[in-house]
């Protein structure tokens, strides 16, 4: 996704179909590369004081491995990556377009429109984020309370059943369980990170060579760093700000508590209680392995687009 290119200025019609190619390569991709890093940060945000299975991030996917084997690593990733798609292509399409209507005449936007089209675009995507991560984090969660002893399950670790269940019990909104917590993690990443990529991709490519044309610049090799590295840093520092809203979220979506946990009322119970039982230090929890998740994953997502890998299937086709 080119942010520097003057969206006004295209004469083309808004290349959705392209989007969603490449925003759906980007999350596949992404999302098989660094899984196990998410199923790691799953697990520790879950973890309460006094009743830790692991230790840390390797710790955790040791103890994976040797009780669940090398595919204990993904549980959970099979909804992510049927559902990954429409989030990506919803969360990056939406900025894209919101940048667009905010822009000037002339192609620039001012900081706060940024902000609102980032916070646009996380308002957008909510709606397949939501049951695509309660889904997940299920799957993801199943050793940690088996290994730690839990309570008796009430609904099985299969996506399948567990959103039959919840459709059954509490109609569609059974599958949006902690969505307050999701819109304050996802709205407030997306105003710090579109922004922030934005400037940083900015200041790069005023400082790499310029090429006479994308083609150009793409056999230099030199925006594609400028895309990628830029996406990784602005990931990173937007999935530290908010992570206390995502350990809210993980906890709150937990359907299956392992020993001595218990569920929340909402999302202002769930942060008192955490703080009042754990202290503040709770709400960083996996920060270091979202992180390490986050940063690539859109660090990928940036290159894709960059790539133009969409673009290119859809020339193919004609």
């Amino acid at each position: 996704m080119q942010y520097l290119i003057n969206m006004k200025e295209q004469t083309s019609t808004f290349p959705l179909v392209a989007k969603i190619i490449n925003g759906g390569i980007a999350g596949i991709v992404g999302v098989a590369s660094v899984f196990p890093i998410d199923l790691a940060k799953t697990r520790l945000q879950n973890q309460r004081v006094g009743h830790e299975v692991y230790k840390s991030m390797f710790d955790c996917l040791k103890k994976v491995i040797s009780a669940e084997g090398f595919f204990g690593m993904y549980r959970g990733s099979a909804v992510n990556l049927l559902l990954i798609t429409p989030e990506k292509a919803i969360k990056l399409t939406a900025n894209d377009y919101f940048r667009h209507k905010f822009s000037s005449d002339s192609g620039k936007i001012a900081l706060r429109h940024e902000m609102l089209a980032g916070a646009g675009a996380g308002l957008c995507q909510i709606s397949v984020t939501t049951p695509m991560e309660l889904l997940k984090i299920q799957g993801q969660d199943a050793g940690r309370t088996l290994a730690g002893g839990s309570t008796s399950p009430k609904v099985k670790a299969s996506p399948t059943r567990i959103a039959i269940q919840l459709i059954r019990e509490k109609g569609i909104a059974g599958l949006y369980k902690g969505v307050s917590a999701t819109l304050l993690r996802d709205v407030s990443f997306s105003m710090i990170y579109f922004p922030l990529f934005a400037h940083l991709s900015s200041l790069g490519n005023a400082i790499v060579p310029k090429a006479q044309n994308v083609s150009e610049v793409r056999d230099k090799n030199s925006v594609f760093w400028v895309n990628f590295i830029a996406g990784c840093v602005a990931a990173g520092v937007s999935a530290v700000a908010v992570n206390p809203a995502d350990v809210v979220k993980t906890r709150m979506q937990l359907i299956n508590l392992g020993a001595n946990e218990t569920s929340y009322n909402g999302m202002v119970h769930a942060f008192r209680d955490i703080y009042q039982k754990e202290g503040l230090g709770a709400f960083m929890k996996g920060a270091g392995c979202r992180v390490m998740y986050i940063a690539p994953l859109f660090g990928i997502a940036q290159t894709v687009y960059f790539l133009g890998i969409g673009e290119r299937i859809l020339d193919s086709m004609k």
